[in-house]
């Protein structure tokens, strides 16, 4: 009988094994803590790894969209394209500039944003569309950017839960105008703490960024653009996703071995599973839908495996703000329907077997 709990996630056993005394070490021994050499090393390793000419690193996803969208000069009274089933950090963003998000409909398989549903709302002029790869998962992306471009709007990838995703040779992020990224502890590349980054082929657009992360300075003290903010990525992080950058690939690998396992034991139960496991797929979180959640979630807790929902309330639902009443019927049965499944390097063998067997033994007994 097992009696250790398997965690929907684990900072000790993805951690486990990477020396960070020594990037640590060098930082203390530099006494150079912000905006230094580690940033500007990991500023052009990550650029280079995305496939962009421009990296700007901040002090957190969130702070990323909102400088990005600032960036964008998306203006108090604009609208922005965004989905409602993403956890609200992208209409946090769009509510911090002062804009309105505009709230499209997700395509049924992939639970990103629907391209279709974009063209019915493209002639109404938004000033940005958000597209957040959500899970891991790549959206649509070729196509909603070929609709974009022809209507003149720009992208911006939301790649904090899509770091390492690919199609056809391109990185997540290299599609769209600019591009944002969370390293918080829990991300397929995640730092010790809170971090973030904007990346970009566009020039101007990065040297405005960099100016908004540090008050809008054109130089020291003097404050040239309006909107700026103390957003930094401090020299410790840095140097921890320095270190942790190579590893990425290995890491997503993992998880996406052990998104293939779920996929073939789960494939003949009635339950919806995550629509690719190939390279466009970084298995982030393993998300499937399953009709009576709550009973769900308490066998497999019955089985000491940790679930959780990613996201239970749909943003335009959130009592927070008051947004316009739409109907978004299958975001909403998205946000009534999902739930998260274990999946994370050095989950072992063993552990991954347990996930199964808890579910399918769920399944038996439902029939």
């Amino acid at each position: 009988m097992h009696n250790n709990i398997i965690p929907l996630f684990s900072a000790a056993v993805v951690n486990s094994g990477i020396d960070f005394l020594s990037p640590i070490k060098k930082v203390l021994d530099s006494h150079w803590y912000i905006l230094g050499n580690e940033v500007k090393l990991f500023e052009k390793e990550f650029s280079e790894y995305i496939g962009v000419e421009h990296c700007i690193s901040v002090a957190n996803g969130s702070e990323a969209l909102e400088l990005a969208l600032r960036g964008l000069d998306v203006q108090p009274e604009d609208r922005v394209v965004a989905v409602a089933n993403a956890g609200f950090y992208g209409s946090t963003a769009i509510h911090a500039v002062g804009a309105t998000p505009l709230y499209v409909e997700i395509d049924p398989m992939t639970l990103t944003l629907c391209p279709k549903a974009l063209t019915a709302v493209i002639d109404t002029k938004p000033a940005a569309i958000i597209v957040t790869h959500l899970y891991g998962q790549l959206a649509n992306i070729e196509e909603i950017v070929r609709l974009a471009e022809a209507a003149g709007i720009p992208i911006l990838e939301d790649c904090a839960q899509s770091h390492g995703a690919r199609r056809n040779g391109k990185q997540a992020g290299s599609f769209g105008t600019i591009a944002c990224f969370s390293f918080y502890p829990t991300k397929n590349l995640g730092a010790l703490g809170d971090g973030g980054a904007i990346v970009t082929n566009d020039s101007k657009l990065a040297s405005k960024i960099s100016q908004l992360r540090q008050y809008g300075w054109s130089q020291k003290y003097q404050v040239a653009i309006p909107g700026g903010r103390n957003s930094r990525l401090d020299e410790l992080q840095a140097a921890i996703l320095r270190i942790k950058l190579p590893l990425l690939d290995q890491w997503n690998d993992a998880r996406r071995s052990i998104a293939k396992r779920y996929n073939e034991a789960f494939a003949k139960l009635d339950i919806l599973l995550p629509s690719s496991i190939g390279d466009d797929y970084v298995a982030h979180l393993y998300v499937v839908r399953v009709k009576d959640r709550s009973t769900f979630a308490a066998a497999l807790k019955g089985k000491l495996v940790s679930t959780d929902i990613h996201y239970p309330i749909a943003d335009h639902e959130q009592p927070g703000y008051k947004a316009e009443q739409i109907s978004l019927t299958e975001t909403q049965l998205a946000c009534q329907t999902v739930i998260s499944l274990p999946c994370f390097p050095g989950l072992t063998d063993d552990e991954v077997s347990r996930v199964i067997e808890a579910v399918t033994t769920y399944f038996s007994k439902e029939e």
